[in-house]
């Protein structure tokens, strides 16, 4: 794809998530959704072969699968996505890539891993807003409150803190303290265009 990342700024990238290794949780909060998953995936594939063991992905729901698994930035990534989706499991070399949603529903496989063999989790949130009560399906007000008494909003993450190693979460909302930020010097800022009066965001396509 003619909007792929260059292959300097891939390596550039994975590499200066190489460099925070010993730094257990990563927050990933750049507005570029589709850059920063192939960026954070191929630290994972890379990591996976220094590492052997179990890597979890869970994002938010099986539509922002399909859409990183068409429109990530680099070719492997789309690639292992697409394969991924239906299985749920994929096996690599020595290590198994599992993958799951906010809701958790959607856990039966993750949560028969041992702890001791999950090596990293890449946990995604959509850059485009959702109500909490759509994300965990969640169908009123009372039942929402009801899950929150019993777990909090964020419980995708917060399940698997305590005994993951490395955990890398692509978020543009979420202020966990627990999580370092990592910013990409090569991904810049939006610009913004204007076109017959509407402000528009660079990234979208106006034909």
């Amino acid at each position: 794809m003619n909007k792929d990342l260059a292959k300097n700024e891939l390596y550039e990238g994975v590499k200066q998530l190489v460099e925070l290794e010993d730094t257990n949780h990563l927050l990933l909060n750049q507005h570029k959704l589709y850059t920063l998953f192939s960026l954070a995936f191929q630290y994972m594939l890379f990591r996976s072969g220094k590492n052997p063991g179990a890597y979890i992905i869970r994002l938010e729901d099986a539509q922002l699968g399909e859409k990183l698994a068409s429109k990530a930035k680099d070719p492997t990534s789309r690639k292992f996505l697409q394969a991924l989706l239906l299985p749920r499991k994929l096996k690599v070399e020595k290590s198994v890539f599992y993958l799951d949603f906010f809701h958790f529903g959607t856990w039966n496989l993750t949560n028969d891993i041992s702890k001791d063999k999950i090596q990293a989790a890449l946990i995604i949130r959509d850059s485009n807003p959702r109500p909490m009560n759509a994300v965990l399906e969640v169908q009123s007000e009372d039942e929402l409150l009801q899950f929150s008494q019993n777990f909090p909003a964020d419980y995708y993450y917060q399940s698997l803190k305590e005994f993951v190693p490395k955990i890398l979460m692509i978020d543009c909302f979420t202020t966990d303290e627990a999580l370092t930020p990592c910013h990409f010097a090569f991904i810049k800022k939006d610009k913004e265009k204007s076109f017959q009066g509407v402000t528009i965001n660079e990234d979208i396509d106006i034909d």
